[in-house]
């Protein structure tokens, strides 16, 4: 069986750590993986920060800076063949979809790749107060800008899910990642709230659709392991009951670690 950890960070993450990507490849090469796939977040369309609300920071550290693609890809590359014999390295981005701005992702895509190996197809903004908001910054913020902007915590999911459903039938040209990423981000703060969180009826209904949407494109899902280890989420994104329902479905599930430091890297395999 193929290891690997689909899903990384690095130092050029301004909301991770300050480890050296080299660092996090030692741990994978000691952990026994085969496959490490280096998936940074890709630089936000410099628009997104005057449509936004809330926090500016919550845009402005959401994803690398535009002129460190260059670095980033060149350091990527050249570590990839630096450790070629102990560990498959794949470069990629984690890239965000955002429905307004679909032209300036194919854009980027377009011009960056044909040197990445991999990647990740996520959403983390939606509509919400004031503008676009983040969805995982902090509860507070989840709850005044996205909650509050919605009605409930359950209309908010929606809202992420048909988003997410939008990414999977986006045009983003031949380019586009093909592993869709945390598909339940949305219950991140799940028990930071007191009800309403729970999976209902609807919610699997629209999750089923999205499975069938993720199927009907030969994609993959990303099987993200670090909502284990957020205090108010405690589940994988997304959790058991979707995980095996994908697997009923033959839809390929590729388990990433979401690592932002070195020491998290392999976490719940």
């Amino acid at each position: 069986m193929l290891k690997k950890d689909g899903h990384t960070h690095t130092e050029f993450c301004p909301h991770g750590s300050n480890d050296d990507v080299e660092l996090y490849i030692r741990s994978a090469i000691q952990q026994g993986f085969s496959h490490y796939a280096i998936t940074e977040h890709a630089p936000l369309p410099p628009e997104l920060l005057e449509q936004s609300g809330g926090a500016p920071k919550v845009v402005e550290t959401g994803a690398m800076a535009l002129t460190d693609v260059r670095y980033y890809l060149q350091k990527m590359h050249a570590l990839k063949h630096k450790y070629a014999s102990d560990i498959t390295i794949e470069v990629g981005f984690e890239v965000d979809y955002l429905k307004p701005f679909e032209n300036w992702t194919r854009d980027f895509l377009a011009e960056y790749g044909k040197q990445l190996d991999d990647g990740i197809l996520s959403v983390h903004f939606l509509p919400g107060k004031d503008g676009y908001r983040g969805i995982d910054f902090s509860p507070e913020d989840y709850q005044e800008g996205i909650i509050g902007y919605y009605g409930d915590f359950a209309k908010a999911r929606s809202a992420y899910f048909d988003m997410v459903a939008a990414s999977i039938e986006a045009d983003l040209g031949s380019y586009k990642p093909k592993r869709i990423g945390h598909l339940s981000l949305c219950q991140k703060f799940q028990h930071y709230f007191n009800e309403g969180t729970e999976w209902t009826a609807q919610a699997m209904e629209q999750m089923t659709e999205l499975l069938q949407s993720v199927k009907r494109r030969n994609y993959e899902l990303d099987y993200n392991a670090a909502g284990l280890f957020k205090d108010y989420c405690r589940e994988t994104y997304p959790p058991e009951q979707v995980v095996q329902r994908a697997k009923q479905m033959g839809i390929p599930l590729v388990y990433g670690s979401d690592a932002h430091q070195a020491s998290e890297v392999g976490r719940g395999y």
